[in-house]
């Protein structure tokens, strides 16, 4: 509570309070006997800023506090700058970036690079098990005369496994701040995945609709429906909530399983070609190849 200065000297001259120290450097006293329950209203105003910070406090007779804050911005987006540049200057020291080409040559698996959001396992997964095939051999040099040779020396077979597609179901956090209040003061309801049918969203469902089977997950809901969504979130329909019945519960990831062992896409050279359909479209009937 504020108060005068000539008051604080007599009441430390007394004994009645004693000083005490703050991180804001502000000459405080802390009563050391009872006193009345009065209190003087103290209002704490603030103006932030990305750079510079305003701060003042303010009760009805007089100013007590005003403080200007330099705000650190700068010196954390610099230093941010230099993590990026020395994780990618390690990075650069730790991987060997022509090791899954080489591999990857010399397993016979090709890699699809025209489209790398293509969800089959020549875009990335190829890389995966090319990386994982480097444990079980190795790179072994010998030289003959004034030449150099090398070779991959091992054992590794590449055959068919089992593929899926994982991906975070974009749900939206409830975000209550931001909305604007309605009559009587209350705001709409904004993100979460609790609906108002005991399914969550995020959920894996089986819905029904005019005599035909959607499996697909849970996205939204109305006062009486659910909107079920594919893979890709896009929504299937929204079903009556009756007709909607719980699979499994969320696990915070979407997974969708191929319908069966995928082989790994090989090189022309090898003869050998081979294809997938994701069981999303399967779903859906729709089918797609690898290109």
């Amino acid at each position: 509570m504020p108060t005068k200065a000539s008051r604080a000297r007599r009441w430390l001259e007394e004994g009645k309070a004693k000083v005490v120290h703050n991180d804001l450097e502000c000459f405080a006293v802390q009563l050391t006997v009872s006193s009345r329950e009065d209190l003087q209203p103290v209002a704490v105003g603030l103006d932030p800023g990305k750079l510079y910070s305003g701060i003042g406090v303010q009760s009805s007779r007089a100013t007590l506090w005003m403080a200007h804050l330099i705000l650190p911005f700068k010196t954390v987006k610099d230093r941010m700058e230099a993590r990026r540049i020395i994780r990618r200057a390690r990075r650069g020291r730790r991987i060997n970036r022509k090791i899954p080409y080489n591999i990857r040559k010399w397993l016979g698996l090709a890699k699809d690079k025209k489209n790398k959001a293509d969800q089959t396992p020549a875009t990335h997964a190829v890389d995966g098990v090319t990386l994982a095939a480097f444990e079980f051999i190795r790179w072994r040099e010998w030289h003959s005369g004034s030449n150099k040779h090398g070779s991959w020396k091992g054992d590794v077979q590449i055959t068919p496994a089992p593929f899926a597609t994982i991906r975070r179901p974009p749900v939206a956090r409830r975000q209550l701040h931001l909305c604007v209040p309605s009559k009587g003061g209350k705001r709409r309801k904004y993100g979460g995945t609790i609906t108002r049918h005991g399914i969550r969203k995020g959920d894996k469902v089986i819905a029904e609709k005019a005599g035909k089977v959607y499996t697909g997950w849970c996205s939204g809901d109305t006062k009486t429906k659910l909107s079920v969504s594919d893979c890709y979130w896009k929504r299937i329909g929204q079903f009556t909530a009756k007709k909607v019945q719980l699979l499994q519960r969320s696990t915070g990831l979407i997974v969708v399983p191929s319908t069966g062992p995928v082989k790994p896409y090989r090189i022309e050279r090898f003869g050998l070609t081979w294809s997938s359909s994701p069981s999303c479209f399967a779903e859906l009937g729709v089918s797609r190849g690898l290109r």
